[in-house]
């Protein structure tokens, strides 16, 4: 029986934008999720010391069960010793050095069947950003981590005043158009948003009944969370062209379903792109009851349930 696939989230962006920052506060607030992070330089990570377990040259073992790794020449021989170990890590963090491109490394989510992509999450730093993206030698670095972003986080937001800010978002309208955005300080991104937290909200009424939303316990001046158990089988084909064809608002939707095409398939969507695949053997077999369920996730008061709702019964068999 196969195990189920790991989410791989790279975190790319320019030097100093807050990759590293960003990192630590994933490790340090697991949650009881077990992340193994591949970085370049894991001395720079301010971890609380007493959180960490062991440390030797090339890995830090963490007491919550997370571990960091360095991120050596080969990825492939990294990520095979993760995913070998007797204790495999429920999601691997991949952080991409300030001047590379994330979606290279995101292909390996892509290649590698033991995987799945969850996002790449690009870090732009929103004071120097303008300066950064009007220099001609960094001009191309900055463009391909912003076209390579699934989500892209304007980090430092308190630096600008307002109306340097609102310029800057309407450059990125014209430059990352459709991308979803999220404005923070410190590098402060919930957990949540990167499909990194359980969903432990209440259940939800089948599809086609009054939506509710659930509020997210950590988070819910940020986030609004909709929930669908006992979902029914669905169309496959529908919910291709409802990935490609999202309503605005929805940052995140996954889960696991029955199709037309799968006794049980992953849906995945991050921010502008969408997967819908078999799952493996393990999910597939598991009982009805325990895995027909979707969870969306979309900024206060911008997550557009009924639009989702609508999608879902039109798409179910």
């Amino acid at each position: 029986m196969s195990r189920t696939r790991i989410p791989l989230t790279v975190i790319g962006g320019f030097l100093g934008a807050g990759k590293t920052t960003l990192l630590n506060h994933l490790l340090t607030e697991a949650r009881g999720q077990r992340i193994a992070a591949l970085v370049n330089d894991f001395g720079a990570i301010n971890l609380d010391r007493a959180l960490i377990a062991s440390q030797s040259a090339e890995a830090i073992e963490l007491t919550n069960g997370c571990v960091c790794c360095t991120l050596g020449d080969d990825l492939t021989d990294t990520l095979i010793r993760l995913l070998e170990s007797p204790l495999p890590p429920e999601a691997i963090v991949i952080e991409a050095s300030g001047v590379s491109d994330p979606w290279r490394l995101a292909q390996v989510g892509l290649a590698d069947p033991a995987l799945t992509l969850n996002a790449v999450l690009v870090l732009a730093d929103a004071h120097a950003l303008p300066e950064q993206a009007a220099d001609p030698l960094l001009a191309d670095t900055i463009q391909r981590q912003l076209r390579a972003a699934d989500l892209l986080v304007l980090n430092k937001c308190e630096l600008p005043d307002s109306l340097a800010l609102q310029a800057l978002r309407q450059w990125l309208d014209i430059e990352a158009p459709g991308t979803p955005r999220f404005e923070t300080t410190q590098a402060r991104v919930p957990a949540q948003l990167l499909g990194m937290a359980r969903h432990t909200g209440p259940r939800q009424p089948r599809l086609g009944q009054a939506p509710r939303l659930v509020k997210p316990v950590d988070h819910s001046r940020t986030f609004d969370t909709w929930a669908l158990e006992d979902a029914p089988v669905f169309s496959a084909r529908a919910l291709r062209a409802l990935l490609k064809a999202m309503p605005r608002g929805v940052l995140r939707l996954k889960g696991l379903v029955r199709t037309d095409e799968h006794a049980r398939a992953e849906l995945h969507f991050a921010g502008r792109h969408g997967s819908l695949r078999a799952a493996p053997l393990g999910a597939a077999s598991a009982p009805t009851d325990a895995h027909d369920t979707l969870v969306a996730i979309g900024l206060q008061g911008q997550l557009p349930v009924a639009a989702l709702n609508t999608a879902l019964r039109a798409a179910a068999l």
